[in-house]
Formats: C-alpha cells, sequence, structure tokens
C-alpha cells in the first residue's frame, strides 16, 4: 500500500475547495503511477495528475488533482475529512 493516510490542514482543505486536490502521506519510495493507480482502486475516481513533495522529516506528501468528473469535496466527506 502506498498510501498512509489522507491529511488535514488548513492548506489541504483550501485545496479541496479551490483547486479539486486531495493531500495523502504515503510512503517514501511510493511513485506517481503507484499513487494514481491505488487512488483510483481504493476510492472509485479518476486522477488527473499527481504531484509530490519530501519533507526534511523524510516524509512525503502526494498532491492528487482530480479529473473533472469526480468532486474532491465528495471525496473528503466520504472519508470524514470535511
Amino acid at each position: 500500500m502506498a498510501i498512509k493516510h489522507p491529511l488535514l490542514s488548513e492548506k489541504s482543505v483550501d485545496l479541496i475547495e479551490k483547486e479539486n486536490k486531495l493531500v495523502f502521506r504515503v510512503e517514501p519510495r511510493a511513485t506517481k503511477p503507484e499513487i494514481k493507480k491505488e487512488v483510483e482502486a481504493l476510492y472509485g475516481v479518476k486522477v488527473a495528475s499527481v504531484n509530490v513533495l519530501h519533507d526534511m522529516r523524510g516524509n512525503k506528501k502526494a498532491f492528487v488533482k482530480l479529473a473533472k468528473g469526480s468532486s474532491a469535496s465528495d471525496l473528503a466527506t466520504k472519508l470524514n475529512i470535511l
């Protein structure tokens, strides 16, 4: 499993509302295609793109932009983020 858990912060809620993106903490060795496939399989949504960020603590975050037909706010509600 590449995805550990979704992240909830002020910035991530802002991304959900404005850019249709969700933020996940992922395994450090996970690749973008692995993250994309796992999000699509687990949550039944279409992913447009995945960007990753390594922080100074060695954690890796994935910023997952959903395609037009999928709603990040609906998925966040289903995951109890919002």
